[in-house]
């Protein structure tokens, strides 16, 4: 199984240097890592996901960079399509797309996107708009396609961010996999959603899908302040919850121990025929990166 890393893209303290997103990025190509990851929002204090996928291409030259997830209700297709091409053409084909419909209504007011879409049928119809111009198809009267063509034929991988049992059946018809995220890291429920995206795909007659997940980590040396670590992220991140929900959830929220422990968890994940475990740090600090290479190497 791979294992990849997400950029603290969520953190209070991200812009407390300017170079940390390239040192994360320049950290994880040159370690063992899969993938280096990150999301989408807009009323959020996040660098722009688009602007950041260019950086990333120009830090790196191994790993594949994942959205995870951009949510395209939030943009016009043929220009999403146009920036994510481009971004697969700077990355020298490295690129896979996790999609999802969003969970903030917010997001879509301040990009002043239209509730109505916010559904899966809107999610597969940006989409199919997106293969259109991958393609080379003719986007209403222009002369010329709209370009660049992406480096990967058709377009990157594109896997669906969701673990609705609607979603993803649905997502079976045009998804190349699944982007799961696990909030507690439970097990069963892992599983549970990996063999129903399994089912889904072999019952729409597609080859095996890619099955990927993530969830937040937080390390300490036993002495239990990595839980105290993940309340705070969570605190952050999750403003549009009620606080005294987030305070809960904080108590079980994905893993919070030492790595010792983070490689059994890893280990588990793995019998479960996961493609791919995502890591989502909860704190900006670099050298935790350097710190789980050993594990993961």
């Amino acid at each position: 199984m791979d294992v990849g890393m997400t950029l603290p893209v969520m953190e209070p303290d991200l812009w407390s240097a300017d170079d940390t997103l390239e040192r994360w990025s320049r950290a994880v190509d040159e370690g063992p890592w899969s993938s280096l990851c990150f999301g989408e929002r807009m009323a959020f204090d996040n660098p722009e996901t688009l602007t950041l996928l260019g950086a990333a291409a120009a830090w790196t030259s191994r790993v594949r960079l994942v959205t995870t997830v951009v949510v395209p209700q939030l943009h016009a297709p043929v220009p999403l399509a146009k920036a994510l091409a481009t971004g697969d053409r700077l990355s020298g084909g490295r690129l896979t797309v996790g999609l999802g419909v969003g969970g903030r209504e917010e997001d879509y007011q301040v990009a002043d996107a239209d509730l109505g879409t916010r559904t899966i049928a809107g999610l597969a119809s940006r989409v199919a708009a997106m293969r259109e111009v991958w393609a080379g198809e003719r986007v209403g009267d222009a002369v010329r396609p709209v370009g660049p063509p992406p480096v990967q034929p058709g377009g990157p991988e594109l896997l669906v961010g969701t673990l609705g049992p609607r979603t993803i059946r649905a997502a079976a018809a045009w998804a190349d996999g699944l982007a799961g995220m696990s909030l507690d890291v439970g097990l069963a429920d892992m599983e549970q959603v990996f063999a129903l995206t399994r089912d889904a795909w072999r019952e729409a007659g597609r080859p095996a899908p890619r099955l990927t997940t993530s969830f937040w980590f937080a390390l300490d040396d036993g002495d239990g302040s990595a839980r105290e670590q993940m309340h705070r992220h969570l605190r952050h991140y999750m403003n549009w919850i009620p606080a005294d929900f987030v305070d809960l959830l904080a108590a079980t929220a994905g893993f919070a121990g030492t790595p010792a422990q983070l490689r059994e968890v890893l280990e588990q994940v793995a019998d479960l025929g996961a493609d791919e475990v995502q890591l989502i740090p909860t704190d900006a600090d670099v050298d935790q990166v350097h710190r789980l290479a050993e594990i993961v190497g």
